[in-house]
């Protein structure tokens, strides 16, 4: 079991990150044939990216509830787009299996995945009670007093 952290604690991190989020939707259950593929591509891909060196992929760190939501924390933007582009991972040829398998049947599964640049002060988050989690477990955390005593305050508000 994880350890819990019993301060109130509050992610920090230095200059510009990038949280992406992507995930898949399975719309027609019986075809199993398109979306298990897609399920395992994915999960292949979180398996990846734990094995690369963080400052080397600039991946600080993932968050899965299966093949339906992953929330990524990532150094840069370039660094993402890297990471999708490089013929050495897996990113680049499931994607190209998923346009060529799924095709004109993207109804049968559905992939999605959103992309925000996040400027320094523009985020803020609360930790109590927990164990090492999200931006916080990817980051690394400092105690919630002073000015990251409340969320305004962590925003500079």
């Amino acid at each position: 079991m994880a350890q819990i952290v019993p301060e109130r604690v509050s992610a920090q991190i230095d200059g510009e990150f990038v949280v992406f989020l992507i995930g898949m939707r399975i719309n027609r259950w019986w075809k199993v044939h398109k979306w298990v593929p897609t399920a395992l591509a994915m999960i292949r891909m979180q398996a990846e990216l734990a094995r690369l060196p963080r400052d080397e992929s600039g991946c600080l760190g993932t968050y899965t509830r299966g093949p339906a939501i992953t929330v990524q924390y990532w150094r840069s933007f370039e660094h993402l787009e890297a990471y999708a582009h490089a013929e050495s991972h897996r990113h680049k040829s499931a994607w190209a299996w998923f346009n060529h398998a799924v095709g004109k049947a993207r109804g049968d599964v559905g992939i999605w995945h959103e992309t925000y640049v996040v400027q320094p002060g523009q985020y803020e988050s609360l930790y109590s009670g927990m164990p090492a989690f999200g931006l916080g477990k990817a980051a690394g955390v400092v105690p919630a007093t002073g000015q990251m005593k409340s969320a305004r305050r962590r925003l500079g508000r």
